[in-house]
């Protein structure tokens, strides 16, 4: 059961805005549930990392973001289980924040790429957290999440080439420049799985985020091109929590049964090994199938309990 009990805002802050540390889609209506305040819970399991974050910023009198949001965060490595943490980890930042799952105005994860396994643990989570709601969902890429934590260690990285590494010897890698008028990222490249070698250099200088540069070194031509290597600027529920707030305020939000993983990858060759193995491995896919929708249901029942205990304090 997620926590159902009364606010609470009287929170001391640790050095970045964070509470607590342990190491697009088309546009529909959305409705801010406080003209005042958001409330934003954010997801990702794109890889070995169970991240979540929930992010409660003011508005100003004309409803634009005032003071620096509060932030909570769980990041674990968990390795192929965040399943197992996902929930718990929600249930632990509701209690520590004083704050409920009916005080949410949205759901953000990380939609990919990324482990399709975390994908779709992330994906389902989020759809039934926001089916019990009837809250909105921001998917926000994975590759984006990189730009922005390069951007919120270092301000000056403007223009961001994200690189993960995709296994396979291939790379998952997008794009972008900030447009400090907008107060947003635009895409300069869209995701793309190609090999190290194929990477498209910036026309600019850029900072190099992302994994791609420990996984394959001098392979990726980027790593001596770029102006500054960010291998720590990886996907995490807290630079997400920031690009997701934004899309939320902009309007890119989609109801929770649109929302699906991007998987960049959609079809993977099998050797003759792994076609042996076949018949193992889907009944290892149905067995995960099967964890993933009572993941979800249990989402989707935890939200509609902390709804009614909701409607109860009204």
């Amino acid at each position: 059961m997620l926590p159902a009990g009364p606010r609470a805002y009287s929170k001391q802050r640790l050095p970045g805005g964070a509470q607590s540390q342990t190491t697009f889609a088309r546009a529909v209506p959305i409705t801010i549930r406080s003209m005042t305040q958001t409330v934003l819970l954010a997801l990702d399991t794109s890889t070995e990392f169970c991240s979540v974050a929930l992010l409660s910023v003011d508005a100003d009198a004309d409803g634009q973001p005032g003071a620096a949001p509060q932030l909570w965060v769980r990041h674990e490595q968990t390795g192929a289980v965040s399943s197992t943490r996902l929930l718990p980890a929600i249930r632990e930042l509701f209690a520590e924040a004083g704050l409920t799952l009916a005080d949410c105005d949205a759901i953000a994860f990380g939609a990919g790429p990324g482990s399709f396994t975390g994908l779709r643990t992330a994906t389902g989570v989020a759809q039934g957290l926001a089916f019990g709601l009837n809250l909105p969902v921001v998917p926000v890429s994975t590759l984006l999440a990189c730009a922005e934590s390069a951007r919120l260690r270092d301000p000056s990285a403007t223009r961001v080439l994200a690189a993960l590494d995709a296994r396979m010897d291939e790379i998952y890698w997008a794009d972008f420049a900030w447009d400090d008028a907008q107060r947003e990222w635009r895409t300069v490249q869209t995701a793309s799985l190609d090999v190290p070698e194929r990477l498209v250099l910036p026309d600019a200088p850029f900072t190099l985020a992302g994994n791609a540069a420990a996984a394959f070194g001098a392979r990726l031509p980027a790593v001596a091109a770029a102006r500054t290597v960010d291998g720590e600027a990886l996907p995490h529920a807290l630079p997400l929590a920031h690009a997701a707030l934004r899309a939320l305020r902009a309007g890119r939000t989609v109801p929770a049964d649109q929302a699906a993983p991007e998987y960049v990858r959609d079809k993977v060759a099998q050797t003759t090994a792994e076609r042996v193995a076949g018949k193992a491995e889907k009944a290892a896919r149905d067995e995960q199938a099967g964890r993933d929708a009572r993941l979800a249901q249990a989402a989707q029942d935890g939200a509609a309990d902390a709804a009614s205990h909701g409607e109860d304090r009204q």
